[in-house]
Order: structure tokens, then sequence, then C-alpha cells
């Protein structure tokens, strides 16, 4: 190995052709393989009263970390373990209501091989995802499910790269498929990824972001056009609620409203809101999902939009910005 390697774009291209190809087909192989025993995994891990834990050790217990991960955020509870630190006291985590996946290419790590037993002693369900389906760790399991490729894409065929693709990707049908069979949608996504963009869109409604209360901008009808601009500017939402003594609004008037009403008469110190307000203003229900008033505000190219009860009355008001800050658009 020199000091300082250097290599060709033509080169690099190629290797990372050859690297992709041998994976690509490690999957076709994978899939074409696959029988009743993945079909097995996925009633059991449907069927798991407890959780579902995922095992291993070196760089397939990176892969069945990220099996694990996928697992939990799709519906199916499971964590990670790694098989030294279950040697050594963190077995304790798992339960007799519990499914353990093993996840060893060679199927002959020693730590796997020592906890295997004891789980199956507390009652646990194993699985077992092997290259090599005559090892001792796919015979101690429940049901083996065969992750075998025919190559490494390392050329010395040693570090594990098409073997470690496959097990994720076997990891991930397991976790579609249950998604699929528990009918899980973007509302459980959602629930699990609160901090995540679909999060945000499919868990923040109106009311979370809605200005209410002294933060609203609210004149009276026959209010002067005057003191209307100095409750905007005071709010800062753009426009001010014209409502009437029983506070239903009557309209809004907004920054537009004052120019076209500028623009009509000139001279406006006479002039009350109702003389320029937006009758039948557009609004939306507090419970609606935040996103669909974003799309509306968009649609009809509004920067405000009030929030009324099913009654008509004035709950609250939204602004583009909050929409913006809440990372809902």
């Amino acid at each position: 190995m020199t000091d300082h390697p250097t290599t060709s774009s033509e080169t690099a291209l190629a290797s990372a052709r050859r690297t992709l190809q041998i994976e690509s087909q490690g999957l076709l192989d994978l899939s074409a393989r696959l029988d009743d025993s993945f079909a097995r995994v996925v009633a059991l891990l449907l069927a798991c009263r407890g959780r579902v834990v995922v095992s291993g050790i070196g760089k397939t217990g990176h892969i069945a970390r990220k099996i694990a991960a996928t697992l939990a955020s799709t519906g199916t509870p499971a964590f990670f373990v790694h098989a030294a630190e279950a040697v050594h006291g963190d077995l304790g985590m798992i339960t007799q209501d519990d499914v353990l996946i093993a996840v060893s290419y060679s199927g002959s790590g020693q730590e796997l091989l020592t906890i295997l037993p004891v789980a199956r002693r507390m009652g646990a369900k194993l699985v077992a995802i092997t290259g090599n389906p005559q090892s001792e760790l796919a015979k101690l399991a429940d049901i083996h499910l065969d992750g075998s490729v025919a190559q490494e894409a390392c050329p010395l065929n040693l570090a594990p790269t098409a073997s470690t693709t496959a097990a994720l990707a076997l990891g991930d049908a397991l976790a579609v498929a249950c998604l699929e069979a528990r009918g899980f949608g973007p509302q459980d996504f959602a629930r699990s990824h609160p901090g995540g963009a679909l999060g945000r869109r499919l868990l923040t409604h109106v009311r979370d972001v809605m200005r209410q209360g002294d933060a609203l901008p609210i004149v009276r009808a026959g209010t002067p056009v005057s003191q209307a601009l100095e409750v905007m500017s005071a709010k800062g939402m753009g426009m001010t609620v014209v409502t009437d003594a029983q506070h239903r609004p009557l309209g809004i008037f907004t920054d537009g409203d004052l120019r076209r009403l500028i623009a009509r008469h000139g001279d406006i110190r006479s002039l009350t809101v109702e003389s320029g307000m937006t009758r039948s203003p557009r609004s939306i229900n507090p419970d609606a999902l935040a996103v669909e008033a974003a799309q509306q505000m968009d649609e009809q190219r509004l920067n405000q939009m009030l929030v009324l009860d099913q009654d008509g009355a004035l709950l609250g008001a939204l602004h583009m910005h909050d929409l913006m800050a809440a990372k809902v658009v």
C-alpha cells in the first residue's frame, strides 16, 4: 500500500459500478430465494406481545441496530442489544414475550451463540439471519433466514459489503411487510417522527399556531381607519379583524384594503374600516391541519386567514409567517 494512493476517474467509476452490480445481484438472488420462512418470521413479529430485540456484533451489529430502528419507526416495537453487552448483563432486557433476531453472516459469532440458548430458556422466540444455513446459529433458531451472497463487493472477498447490504435489505423487507400488515399509515408514521418534517405536517393543527387573545388585532365596526391602522401596526399581522358587538367577525381590513381605499378616496381620515374591509373573509376550523391552511392560503394568494369555530365565532387568525415559522411549509 503506497503512502499517497491515486486513481483515475475511470478506475474509480469502474470500481463503483462493480460494487453496485455485485450488491444488486446479491439482492436479486436474495429476492428469488425467499420462501415461507420469511412469512413465518413476519407472522412471529406481528404476534409478538413484547418487543423485537435485534442483536449482532461488528459490522452486522451496525446492521442490526438499523433494522431495530426501522422496525420501531414503522409500527413494530423494537430495540437493539449489542451481543457483547448482552453477555455482560444486557441480556436482562430480554423477556419471554420478546422475539430475538440475531444477525451474523458466518452464524458462528460466539457472543450470539452464548446468548441464544439463554434467551430460549427464557421463552423468547429466536430468528437468525445468517449466510450459512448449516451454521450453529441457524440451527439454534426457531426460524432461519438465508442472507447469503455469492461474493462480497470487496475484491479480497473479505470486508462485509454485499452481505451486510443483503442483511439490511432483509430487515427492511420484514419491517415493510409488518407495516403493511398492520395498516400503518402516514399518521402513525408521523407519531413516531414528531420532530421530522412529516411529523410537523401531520401533527400540527391550526389551533397550535394561530394567534389568539391579546395577540389578535381586533377593532369594532365603526372604528376610524386611523385607529385601525394603529392596531394593525401594534399587532404586526398586516390586518385587523372587524367585529360586531357580539364579537362576530364582519370582515378584515388589510394592508391591501388600505391601498385600495386610498386609491378610491384619497383622503381617508373621515372613513371607518367598513368602507374598505374585505367582507366574508376566508376562514378555517381550528382542528384542521396547519398544512391544509397553508395550501389554501397559497392557492388563494392570502397572507392571513381567520380561524372560526363551527358556529362562526372568532377564535384566532393565521398569518403565512406563522406557518413558515412552524415549518409546515
